[in-house]
């Protein structure tokens, strides 16, 4: 197991300053967002720097676990939607260059202000279709590049549960559709009692389609979590222990947390972690 964090939870004036922050906690590998390249343009001109970010990362000894590709899967509105499809569409060529085969993505919501936010209609038919479609024209374009798409079971999105996530790659059928395991978004309201029960059922469930994870905490069941890993509630020992069981070395990357909480996050996380080796 590795600890890494989402590159913009650091930010520095440059990116090269921002890498080297990351690296002043001991951090080398990254769920990199293309925001930490601080400059304007289009997506497509930042995408053109993917080598100047690779030369820089190599330089350093560090990795790039997976880019930042979160879009809305099924925007209520047509057009929304098919410019996330788009997106998705630019990163994939893109990940090569920068020196990585995972984009991290979600699901989505039916909610037209945030795809964060649970939406009554994420329950519908309509939306798993429409989810559907919107894999059918990414899913193609991953495959040929040998990209992975890893979306999260989240339970404000259309794939609220690991049941539903591992339901979306069945029918799907795509080697190149895996999960992004990130233990405090799967707990429903009244699942924080039979905590270990939940994770081992995920494991179980989506244990061999896992491509990476994240660590955060929470403190209700119900909601995405939103705590530094090691704060709330999550039973981060058993979580760990799950963790470093999988069959490679898994990039396990903070986020939800200032930049002050890091190095506790990073400590429990290597602790528990040491147990196991």
């Amino acid at each position: 197991m590795q600890v890494g964090i989402m590159s913009g939870h650091i930010a520095r004036p440059t990116l090269e300053k921002s890498l080297d922050a990351i690296l002043g906690h001991d951090i080398r590998h990254l769920q990199f967002n293309l925001g930490s390249l601080n400059m304007e343009g289009s997506l497509s001109d930042k995408l053109a720097k993917a080598p100047v970010v690779r030369a820089e990362i190599e330089k350093r000894g560090m990795v790039i676990a997976a880019l930042a590709g979160t879009v809305n899967m099924v925007h209520p509105d047509e057009e929304k939607r098919q410019e996330a499809i788009e997106h998705l569409k630019l990163l994939i060529p893109a990940c090569d260059p920068i020196g990585t085969s995972v984009i991290a993505t979600c699901t989505g919501s039916r909610d037209s202000e945030s795809m964060w936010h649970w939406h009554p209609d994420n329950e519908s038919e309509e939306a798993w279709q429409v989810l559907h479609n919107t894999l059918e024209q990414v899913l193609p374009v991953a495959e040929a590049a040998g990209v992975i798409l890893a979306f999260e079971p989240e339970i404000n999105n259309v794939a609220s549960t690991v049941h539903k996530s591992r339901q979306l790659i069945d029918e799907m059928g795509s080697p190149n559709l895996k999960v992004v395991m990130d233990a405090a978004n799967i707990f429903g309201k009244d699942d924080l009692s039979r905590m270990k029960e939940v994770l081992d059922e995920a494991f179980e469930l989506l244990g061999d389609h896992i491509a990476m994870a994240h660590g955060k905490d929470l403190d209700r069941g119900g909601d995405a979590g939103h705590l530094a890993a090691g704060t709330g509630k999550l039973d981060y020992a058993h979580y760990v222990s799950l963790l470093c069981r999988l069959p490679f070395d898994v990039s396990v990357i903070l986020h939800g947390l200032s930049e002050d909480q890091v190095d506790d996050s990073v400590a429990m996380l290597r602790r528990h972690a040491a147990t196991h080796q």
